[in-house]
């Protein structure tokens, strides 16, 4: 079948189409929460009160105050993302035969670590690193949706310095710059007029940036036995620059090198913490991501100096609401587990291939055992329940590649595992107690 589009606008449309994806693809969908293995056993519940150990600093700085002495933990997380997509009548005809996706979830291992070292009775500093965005799908080569997705790559990492501050008994407070980095790589076909969709070639982009932004958070003991902590991470800007191949069209040559500028969402976090007796704890956990900052996305041509065209991204903001409890079997033995939903900023409106998913349910259980008075041994697993969604690209839509038509559903899991320790340097600190809330009138 002869796709009716002319080669000079066939450039221009993988010049959007990939930048459509790329932007996508470090949203809030995949947004990686995984910074902290303590806090995944309890699906992240009670992550701004310190649920999460040291590691909790990357929902909210504050939390380091909790730590006396010099304390270190880091963090291995596996994610093994499984989805496949199916393609419906719907699907251009010359496309529909090609067949699904096949497997498009790569494993990833994800790195994150926190420090935390207290300089007296009131000042703590500390670093926090990870990775706050990540992506990697591959469905096959030849497939109905090539179009619009043949591999997808994203890598950050973040480093996070913090100062800590305990103001009084009951209330903390911290803040750093937040220095981030991310480089993506993404690949799709690029429909020839007069070539089978079966031999089409690929187009590319690849892409980096260094962005700076800012986290700030507090934490308020009232009593003991309780913690409310609120954190906040700024929306970091990236001056992304990058390249798109497009094979044999000649305005690759003019418009091969592109800028695009992007802030990512800001983040709100709030965790409570409620010791039930001395030896069980009740977590509860929320987060708000504003996707919605996104909005529009100009592509720039750095050679010609002229937009080539604007994105009109479309996210809404993602909520997080969980539920966690911790249980000390033995002075050496923690046990938890915990319940978390997730309303994601993808839906129908602005699901794509590259990103094919939808609100999430997170089980999770984990343990940590205290191997003795410096190293803690931390576990966890949590599997991601994604109900069936319906994706569709092409004319009419915002993600549409020479008016080819993709119609399909998606289904999704993950599943996460996640090894972590916790050392003490020196000799063990008296640990920092919670004095009753005191008001002076």
């Amino acid at each position: 079948m002869t796709v009716r589009v002319r080669s000079l606008a066939l450039a221009g449309v993988a010049v959007v189409s990939l930048w459509a994806g790329t932007q996508e693809a470090s949203a809030g969908a995949f947004g990686i929460r995984e910074q902290s293995t303590q806090a995944q056993g309890l699906s992240f519940a009670g992550a701004a009160s310190g649920s999460g150990g040291v590691s909790s600093m990357f929902w909210n700085p504050a939390v380091i105050t909790m730590n006396p002495g010099w304390v270190t933990e880091q963090n291995l997380t596996f994610i093994n993302l499984s989805a496949n997509i199916t393609p419906t009548l719907g699907t251009n005809p010359g496309f529909l035969p090609l067949g699904g996706s096949g497997e498009i979830g790569q494993g990833a291992v994800v790195p994150a670590g926190a420090t935390s070292y207290q300089l007296n009775d009131r000042l703590w500093i500390g670093l926090q690193t990870g990775a706050p965005f990540g992506l990697v799908t591959k469905p096959n080569q030849v497939w109905a949706g090539e179009v619009y997705g043949r591999s997808s790559r994203i890598f950050s990492l973040a480093f996070n310095p913090v100062i800590g501050f305990k103001v009084n008994e009951w209330l903390s407070v911290a803040a750093g710059p937040n220095i981030e980095y991310f480089r993506l790589t993404l690949r799709q076909a690029l429909p020839i007029p007069g070539l089978s969709p079966t031999v089409y070639p690929s187009a590319f982009l690849k892409g980096e940036s260094w962005g700076v932004g800012f986290t700030a958070g507090a934490t308020i003991t009232p009593w003991a036995g309780t913690v409310l902590g609120i954190g906040y991470r700024s929306s970091v800007h990236h001056d992304i620059e990058g390249s798109i191949g497009v094979p044999l069209v000649a305005l690759a040559r003019t418009a091969g090198q592109v800028t695009a500028n992007l802030n990512t969402p800001e983040k709100l976090s709030v965790g409570l913490t409620q010791a039930i007796n001395p030896v069980t704890r009740i977590n509860l956990g929320f987060e708000w991501d504003n996707w919605t900052r996104l909005g529009n996305v100009g592509i720039v041509s750095r050679t010609l100096g002229v937009p080539v065209s604007n994105l009109p991204l479309d996210y809404k903001d993602g909520f997080t609401y969980s539920v966690g409890a911790e249980y000390d079997w033995s002075p050496s033995l923690t046990l938890r587990g915990g319940f978390a939903y997730e309303v994601s900023p993808i839906d129908f409106a602005n699901r794509s291939v590259r990103l094919p998913d939808g609100d999430r349910y997170i089980a999770s259980i984990g343990a940590s055992y205290r191997w003795n008075e410096k190293l803690t041994l931390n576990l966890a697993y949590s599997h991601f329940f994604l109900d069936r969604n319906r994706i569709l690209s092409g004319p009419g839509r915002d993600y549409n590649v020479g008016n080819i038509a993709f119609a399909g559903y998606t289904d999704a899991s993950a599943d996460v595992l996640s090894v972590g320790f916790r050392y003490v340097f020196g000799e063990p600190a008296r640990p920092v107690a919670a004095a009753p809330l005191i008001r002076k009138y």
